[in-house]
């Protein structure tokens, strides 16, 4: 299994939006590193869902439900997008703040690299991200 940090603005796609759908289609991404992520990514993978632009937080946790298969929101085959499904929204959420702050999180892709839409976790990564959440 491997764990995963998807962002989308909570105006465009938030996640209270993938609870309402129950499954979603994880497309648009037209980043060549976020797409090789997607296309990593594996049915029962877990992803936290972060909050971009507004709030600058995860605040739930999905599971990828479907593999990557071509993107439907273009003709150009080499973007791909995955289905995910929600798995539960936090009571509290962690902000990029604290993320930041933190010796364990401070080097994660987030950090380093935060334009990208799709970011793998290390095991440690996620454990440490529920574990400041609860």
């Amino acid at each position: 299994m491997n764990y995963w940090i998807l962002k989308s603005e909570p105006d465009v796609f938030g996640f209270d939006q993938l609870i309402k759908e129950k499954i979603a289609t994880w497309d648009g991404v037209r980043n060549y590193q976020a797409r090789n992520n997607l296309k990593l990514m594996q049915v029962g993978d877990i992803a936290l869902f972060y909050h971009s632009n507004i709030g600058l937080e995860i605040v739930g946790e999905a599971k990828i439900v479907e593999s990557f298969f071509q993107d439907p929101t273009t003709d150009d085959d080499k973007w791909v997008a995955v289905k995910v499904a929600p798995i539960r929204k936090f009571k509290k959420t962690l902000q990029l703040s604290q993320i930041k702050a933190d010796d364990v999180l401070k080097n994660i892709a987030l950090v380093r690299n935060g334009r990208l839409s799709v970011m793998p976790l290390t095991k440690t990564e996620y454990s440490h991200i529920l574990a400041l959440i609860s």
